[in-house]
């Protein structure tokens, strides 16, 4: 266990970019971790959804476990699926680890976040328009009312654990750490905020680094949360074989625990191609089943993409936009640079309402510029292959590709073509980021 010069809370865990940490090694740090927790204490479980990959089903019965034997009878469930749909019965319990033997004894209700419902969320504080100010570098100017489930407040609990696990991410910088609140279990107005906050920054700003504005954001939001928080951060990847692969795992403070892990997930997840492409086929991450999370693909690959190349997304189980945003992702128009979203949103109240979909907007179609003549010109094309039809692409600013006409030997030998398995998953960059 090592402590942080700045800060007196420990942390506690290990890992490397080499390591693959074993069930046990990872359940004895979830002991450690609970070691001095108080006996009977009630206890609140914030977890991931399945557009994760993660260990939580190892970590959360190692902790229960744990938990039980101090005289911790329940463990509620709450989900930080932001404005995703949720998981069914069956993806609930095998997040969890509950659909194995022997069952968790002490497993009590498990929540979904209801993201706009208002009975399902209290107010906590508010972040003042100066503080966003100092914290955004002027780019945003006005107050943020700090809105959050309500079972982060309750007073029913005495402790909140929050397990997951990070990557580069496009809103924070990193998954994982303070995201889990805002906007993993926010109300409507914060998450909106830190979507814009990112698009304004710029993906290419934003996403695979530790320090910036969104993240500054939220971790002040997440200060006023007074329930004391043992945060569980890994670093995942799969395998060749699929199998799944743990590099690290840190606990303790939400913020430290994030940024040891960075450091390891900087290097795991971030791939290095040492020269851009004219063309990048992406091979979806079965994970992604709409374009809301699909859209990682251009993300993550765009920094590796000529200016006027091509990004064609290959994704046979994307059957929708987004079951949440996709009426107003098409109602907005679709996929378009951040100069002509940023006019959009000077001009349209509604959208404004909407900078969750603004920012998505943006950030799929990565970059972009104004011609000559004044329009607004995308950096590379995106074709997608995937259940969504022809119309549907257009109305996206998509080209469209049938899944049936699309074959991997067509651009398997093409030395201006590279092709990315499970895409999505790791950031692709030309070189390593300056700081």
């Amino acid at each position: 266990m090592d402590m942080d010069e700045n800060d007196r809370r420990p942390i506690t865990g290990t890992g490397s970019a080499t390591a693959d940490l074993a069930a046990a090694e990872l359940c004895q740090i979830v002991e450690s971790a609970l070691e001095h927790i108080s006996p009977d204490a009630r206890v609140l479980a914030i977890i991931p959804d399945n557009t994760r990959d993660d260990n939580t089903h190892i970590l959360f019965p190692a902790g229960a476990r744990v938990l039980r034997a101090k005289g911790t009878s329940k463990i509620d469930v709450l989900i930080a699926q932001g404005t995703h749909p949720p998981m069914n019965a069956a993806e609930k319990l095998a997040k969890i680890g509950a659909d194995l033997t022997p069952p968790i004894q002490n497993l009590g209700e498990i929540y979904d976040h209801r993201w706009n419902d208002t009975d399902d969320l209290a107010t906590i504080g508010e972040l003042s328009a100066n503080d966003v100010s100092r914290i955004t570098d002027g780019l945003f100017n006005e107050s943020i009312p700090l809105i959050i489930n309500r079972r982060v407040t309750s007073p029913d609990y005495q402790l909140i654990l929050v397990f997951g696990a990070t990557m580069p991410h496009e809103v924070a910088g990193f998954a994982g750490g303070a995201k889990y609140f805002f906007p993993g279990v926010a109300g409507p107005e914060l998450t909106h905020k830190t979507h814009w906050l990112a698009a304004l920054a710029s993906v290419e700003n934003i996403i695979g680094r530790v320090e910036t504005p969104t993240r500054h954001l939220i971790e002040a939001a997440a200060k006023h949360i007074s329930t004391p928080v043992i945060s569980f951060t890994s670093v995942i990847s799969r395998t060749e074989t699929g199998r799944l692969r743990t590099f690290a795992l840190f606990a303790g403070d939400l913020e430290l625990a994030l940024r040891k892990a960075a450091e390891i997930s900087r290097v795991v997840h971030i791939k290095y191609t040492g020269r851009k492409y004219r063309r990048v086929v992406a091979l979806l991450d079965e994970h992604y089943k709409d374009l809301w999370v699909g859209g990682k693909a251009s993300y993550r690959l765009g920094g590796v993409i000529e200016e006027g190349g091509e990004l064609i997304i290959y994704a046979p189980q994307l059957t929708s936009v987004s079951e949440t945003h996709g009426a107003d992702i098409i109602r907005f128009g679709g996929y378009k640079p951040i100069d002509k979203v940023r006019e959009m949103v000077e001009t349209s109240a509604e959208l404004r309402e909407n900078l969750c979909v603004a920012a998505h907007l943006s950030q799929v179609a990565y970059a972009g510029w104004k011609d000559e003549d004044g329009n607004f010109r995308r950096r590379y094309n995106i074709v997608l292959a995937s259940k969504l039809d022809q119309d549907t692409c257009k109305q996206l600013n998509l080209r469209h590709l049938d899944v049936a006409d699309f074959r991997l030997s067509d651009y398997e030998n093409d030395p201006d073509t590279l092709i990315v398995d499970r895409a999505g998953r790791d950031l692709y960059l030309v070189e390593p980021m300056r700081s």
